[in-house]
C-alpha cells in the first residue's frame, strides 16, 4: 500500500503545529491555507519553517500542510520546523541522525515563567525605597 500522508505534531512556547505531509512533485508549505512566505510575512520565519526540508535533503519531494495557533509568529515558525522534522523522520527513518543532528527534532522547553504574588513580573520587583 502506497503512502497516503504522514501526521505529526510539533510544539514551541504555547504554539502548536499540526502537519500533514504528501508524497509529491515539488516541494510545497501551506500554513493556515496559505503559502509559507505569504503567512510569515519575512523570509527570516520561512526559512525557519522550511528549514527541515533543507537538512533532510530527501530524494523524494514532500507538500505539506500544517495548522498553527498560539504562540507569537516566530514560535509559530518553529513549531512548523519541529512538527516538519517529526514528520519526515516518521517517514524516511535515514534522515532522523541528520535532522537530530541539526536540532530540529529537540522540543525547545524554554517558555516564559510565571509571574509571582507581589512582583511586577515573574522576577521584577518594584524599587525598594528606604523612605
Amino acid at each position: 500500500m502506497a503512502l497516503i500522508y504522514t501526521t505529526a505534531v510539533g510544539r514551541r512556547k504555547t504554539a502548536i503545529a499540526s502537519i500533514r505531509i504528501t508524497p509529491a512533485e515539488k516541494r510545497s508549505l501551506r500554513i493556515n491555507g496559505k503559502g509559507a512566505k505569504e503567512y510569515f510575512k519575512t523570509e527570516e520565519r520561512a526559512r525557519t519553517a522550511l528549514e527541515a526540508f533543507d537538512v533532510a535533503e530527501t530524494s523524494q519531494q514532500y507538500s505539506a500542510s500544517a495548522h498553527v495557533e498560539g504562540g507569537g509568529i516566530s514560535a509559530q515558525a518553529e513549531a512548523v520546523r519541529h512538527a516538519l522534522a517529526r514528520a519526515l523522520s516518521e517517514v524516511e527513518p535515514g534522515l532522523r541522525h541528520s535532522l537530530k543532528v541539526a536540532g530540529h527534532l529537540k522540543r525547545d522547553p524554554r517558555a516564559k515563567e510565571r509571574k509571582k504574588p507581589g512582583l511586577v513580573k515573574a522576577r521584577k520587583r518594584k524599587q525598594w525605597s528606604k523612605r
